[in-house]
Parts: C-alpha cells; structure tokens; sequence
C-alpha cells in the first residue's frame, strides 16, 4: 500500500470531519451549539485557561461523535443481519456521546456562572451596548446556517455553489446590518446596490441559479433583522 503524504493525510481527515456532519444531525447540533458557546465566551472574555478547559469538554463531544459514527459504519459493514452484541456495541458507543455532552454542559455552567452569574439581562445589556459585536453575532450567525443548508441539501461545498448562496446571505447581511446602523441614504442605496452588483455575478458565472440566490438574499436579510429585533431593541 503507497504512503499518503501528508497533504493526503489532512485531506483525508477534513473529508471524514465532513463527512460525519453531513450524515449526522447530531453532529451538526454540536458544532453548532459549540461555535456558539466559544463565541460566547471569548465575548464575554472568559479567562483563557478555563476557555482552554471548555475547548477540551467540547472536543471530547466531536471527538466521541465521529467515534461513534466509525463504530456504527464498521458493524453495518461486518453484518448485515440484526445482533444483540451489536446493539450493545452501538448503545455503549451512544451513551459515551451522551456522557461527554453532560460533562460538557456542566463545565460550561460551571464557567459561565463564575463569570457571569448567568445573568441574561446583564449579558443582553453588555450586547446592546456595542453595535460592532451585535454585527459580529449576525454575520457569525448568517454564515453558519448557511453552512449547515448546504451540507444537509447535499449540493456543491460549504464555500462554493449549492443551496442557498453563501455570497448572496454574507453581503444582504451586510446591507441589513448598514440599514440598521447607518442614518445615511446613500450609503444604504449604495450598499443594496453593490449587493445586489454580487448576487448578479454568481448567477451569470453559474455557480448559482437565481432561486439559490433569492433564497440566499431572504436568510441573510431575516436572519440579521432578528438578531437586531430581539437583542438590541
């Protein structure tokens, strides 16, 4: 059997990572949830070792997910035909899932709750007070739904083609956000217009159709007009 390089190599482990969060919406539900908990904890400027601590509690989740999926794929693939021991095998492998997401939500209490004493209309108040990590949230937010459709409709990467278009979300998130912030008229004309300038270009390159494209511009501009509504008014 050749050596793989190491190009190879790491080529072939992000297709597994990939893999595994195209095929499992559990998986999907974690790095979602853990995106949005490092965020929120390098926002509110958690210490670094106890972000150091919080890292290792959500890599140990990932980590027995993509496990538990390389478990489930080797004994579909041994047997075809219902066995107890494999059942055993996969609920073991299922519960060590579970296991490490309680450990994971308890160091997150743990570290939040010294921090801020979970106070959810202090951190509200911190948030409103700063437009630029209100626009940080919604671009954040923006990107990582889209993402998450691309790889559950199965069409084109994460960063190139399929449903809906990423370029079409990030710059009407853009334009949203301009709207929301700017008492300049022109500036948010011109802002729509160089928006709708790049939706234009992906639709006559074809990477996108125009329905990709819409449907791209609407997520955008609902998704960041919600965060607005619900957190800073």
């Amino acid at each position: 059997m050749r050596q793989r390089s190491i190009v190879e190599s790491f080529n072939s482990a992000i297709e597994g990572f990939l893999y595994v969060i195209k095929t499992q919406k559990n998986m999907r539900f974690h790095f979602l949830s853990a995106v949005v908990i490092l965020l929120l904890a390098i926002y509110l400027h958690i210490p670094v070792d106890q972000i150091m601590v919080l890292c290792c509690a959500i890599s140990l989740v990932l980590i027995l997910e993509m496990v538990n999926t390389a478990v489930e794929h080797t004994i579909d693939m041994v047997t075809e035909t219902y066995h107890p021991l494999a059942r055993i095998v996969k609920d073991v492998m299922a519960g060590s899932v579970l296991l490490s997401a309680v450990n994971a939500f308890i160091v997150g209490y743990l570290i939040f709750q010294s921090r801020v004493g979970l106070d959810i209309g202090v951190g509200l108040l911190k948030i409103r007070q700063s437009s630029w990590h209100l626009t940080f949230i919604a671009v954040i937010l923006v990107m990582a739904i889209v993402v998450v459709v691309k790889l559950m409709s199965h069409k084109g990467t994460p960063l190139r083609g399929g449903m809906p278009s990423g370029h079409a979300a990030f710059v009407f998130s853009a334009w949203t956000i301009i709207l929301f912030l700017s008492q300049n008229n022109l500036v948010i004309f011109l802002g729509f217009i160089m928006s709708l300038l790049v939706c234009r270009s992906r639709i006559k390159t074809r990477v996108h159709n125009i329905w990709e494209v819409v449907v791209g511009a609407v997520l955008g501009i609902l998704l960041t007009a919600m965060v607005f509504q619900l957190i800073k008014i």
